[in-house]
C-alpha cells in the first residue's frame, strides 16, 4: 500500500461505525437495509473471513433466501468443485437419486470437506429444494454451481462419461488426449512439479484440443444432430474448461503464488460468465447470481497490499465487468472458535481464534459494542473516507496457525474500497461438519496458546 499513515484513532472509527451500523437481532427485517442497498444488482458476492465459522454460513443463507424470494435470484455459485456442485444442482432440480440434501452433499469428500458438508449448508439446501418445488416453471428454479478448479481427475471422468453416451468415437479420442495425465490423477501437484523441472512433457496441447472439440460440438449438437440436453453438454463443456484451467494451474503453481492465485480467480470469473451465458440462453433473460466465497476472493484485490504485488481477485474482475451491478459484501469477526486444520490434509479441529490485532479493522468493529451488524459503505462518503485507511484485516482459510497469526493471517486493506458493505459477527462459533471428527468436538485451545504473535 502507498501509505500506512492513520488519521483516525481506533476509538473514533468505532464510534463512527456504531453511528451507521444496522444491528442484526435475528428478526425477519434484519437485512431490509442491505436489500435496499443491493437494489437491482444482478451479481451479489457474499464473503467470509474464514472457511469455518458458523455465523458466516448462516447469515449468507439468510441473505440469499431473501434475494431468491424477494429479488428473484436464480443461481448460487460457490467456491467449490464443479462436479460436486453439479450433483447438488441435480438434486435441487429433481434429478438423480439423492433423497435429501445430506446425501446430495456426499460428493464433497476432498479436503477441506467441511466447507460444504456442514449443517448450515444442509439446512439451506433443504430450504432451497422446497422453494424450487413451489416454482411454476423450471426457469424460475434456483441452480447451484461450483466455481473452483481443483477437480482435475473427476472433471476428466465427467467429460468421458458424457462422450461415452453421446459420441463413443469422440470419447476414444478424448481418452487418448487425457492419457497424458493418467499417471498423475491422484497427485496433480506431482505433474506440476515434474513439468516445472522438465521431467515430463506438458499435457497442455491435448487438453486444449479436447476443449475446442467440445465447444465445436455445441453448434453441431444443436444444428445438425438435434441434441436436446443442453444442460448435459454445458456440464461436459465446463468440465473440459476446468481440465484446461487445472492443468495450467498445477503446471504454474511452482512458479509463484501470485501466478497460480490469479489463474484460479480468473477461472472463477470466467466460470461465472459461462454460467450467466448458459442461463441467459436457457431462460431467455439475464440471470441474477449470488456468489459465496472467501473474502480474499470476493473483495477487490486492488484495495489490498496483495493487489500491489500483482494479485487479482474475483471481486475485482466482477467490478471491472459489471460496475455497480455487482455488490461486494465482506464478513468480519473479532473472536470465537473456528473449524480449521493445522496443515493441509490434516484433521479438522475446533480451534480458538485469538482476539483480533489492536488497530485492525476487526478491532474497530469490536469497539462499537454491537455484537452483530451490517454496515453499507459504498454510498456513504464519510465512511468511505474513514474506512479507506490502510489497516490490518484478518483472513483465515482452511488452515489456522495461531502461533504465527500476524504473519500468516493478516494483510493490509482499505476496507471501504475492498467491499461495498460488511457484516460483522463479533463472536463466532466453529462450523459443524456433517462428519465431525473427534478432535473437532473437543473445542480445544490451540497448543501454542498464548505464545505467538
Amino acid at each position: 500500500m502507498t501509505s500506512l499513515i492513520q488519521n483516525y484513532s481506533t476509538d473514533t472509527l468505532s464510534q463512527l461505525v456504531a453511528t451507521h451500523a444496522h444491528p442484526l437481532t435475528g428478526a425477519n427485517d434484519d437485512y431490509d437495509t442491505l436489500l435496499d442497498f443491493i437494489g437491482d444488482a444482478h451479481v451479489v458476492l457474499l464473503g467470509e473471513a474464514s472457511h469455518g465459522s458458523e455465523e458466516f454460513y448462516r447469515e449468507r443463507a439468510r441473505i440469499t433466501q431473501r434475494l431468491i424470494t424477494e429479488k428473484h435470484f436464480t443461481a448460487l455459485a460457490v467456491e467449490a468443485d464443479w462436479p460436486d456442485a453439479w450433483r447438488v444442482n441435480h438434486f435441487l432440480h429433481g434429478y438423480g437419486h439423492d433423497g435429501n440434501a445430506r446425501v446430495a452433499l456426499d460428493g464433497f469428500r476432498r479436503f477441506p470437506y467441511w466447507m460444504w458438508r456442514n449443517a448450515p449448508v444442509e439446512d439451506f439446501l433443504t430450504w432451497l429444494k422446497t422453494s424450487n418445488k413451489r416454482q411454476p416453471s423450471t426457469t424460475l428454479m434456483t441452480s447451484f454451481f461450483g466455481l473452483d478448479l481443483y477437480s482435475l481427475c473427476t472433471s476428466m471422468q465427467e467429460v468421458l462419461r458424457y462422450l461415452d453416451n453421446a459420441d463413443p468415437p469422440a470419447a476414444k479420442i478424448a481418452r487418448a488426449r487425457y492419457a497424458c495425465l493418467d499417471h498423475f490423477n491422484k497427485e496433480p501437484q506431482l505433474y506440476g512439479h515434474m513439468t516445472s523441472l522438465g521431467l515430463t512433457k506438458s499435457c497442455e496441447d491435448g487438453v486444449m484440443a479436447q476443449l475446442q472439440d467440445l465447444f465445436q460440438r455445441s453448434a453441431c449438437a444443436v444444428l445438425e444432430t438435434g441434441e436436446s440436453d443442453m444442460d448435459a453438454l454445458f456440464h461436459a463443456q465446463q468440465n473440459a474448461r476446468l481440465v484446461v484451467s487445472a492443468e495450467n494451474y498445477y503446471r504454474t503453481m511452482f512458479y509463484g503464488r501470485i501466478s497460480s492465485w490469479n489463474l484460479r480467480d480468473q477461472h472463477m470469473a470466467d466460470t461465472l460468465g459461462f454460467i450467466a451465458n448458459h442461463l441467459t440462453l436457457t431462460t431467455g433473460a439475464p440471470p441474477k447470481i449470488v456468489i459465496w466465497a472467501h473474502n480474499s476472493h470476493i473483495g477487490d484485490a486492488r484495495a489490498t497490499d496483495l493487489g500491489l504485488q500483482g494479485e487479482l481477485s474475483l471481486g475485482q474482475i466482477a467490478r471491472e465487468k459489471y460496475g455497480l451491478d455487482a455488490v461486494l459484501i465482506g464478513f468480519t469477526t473479532y473472536q470465537g472458535n473456528v473449524t480449521a486444520a493445522r496443515d493441509w490434509d490434516a484433521p479438522a479441529e475446533n480451534m480458538t481464534i485469538r482476539h483480533a490485532q489492536p488497530n485492525s479493522y476487526e478491532a474497530i468493529m469490536h469497539g462499537t459494542g454491537i455484537p452483530n451488524f451490517v454496515l453499507p459503505m459504498r454510498d456513504n462518503p464519510e465512511l468511505r473516507t474513514a474506512l479507506s485507511e490502510h489497516r490490518l484485516s484478518r483472513a483465515i482459510g482452511v488452515i489456522y496457525r495461531p502461533a504465527t497469526e500476524r504473519q500468516s493471517h493478516y494483510f493490509y486493506v482499505q476496507l471501504a474500497r475492498q467491499f461495498d458493505a460488511i457484516i460483522h459477527c463479533d463472536n463466532t462459533h466453529a462450523l459443524k461438519p456433517l462428519d465431525a471428527p473427534h478432535r473437532w468436538s473437543a473445542g480445544e485451545v490451540p497448543g501454542t496458546f498464548p505464545i505467538g504473535v
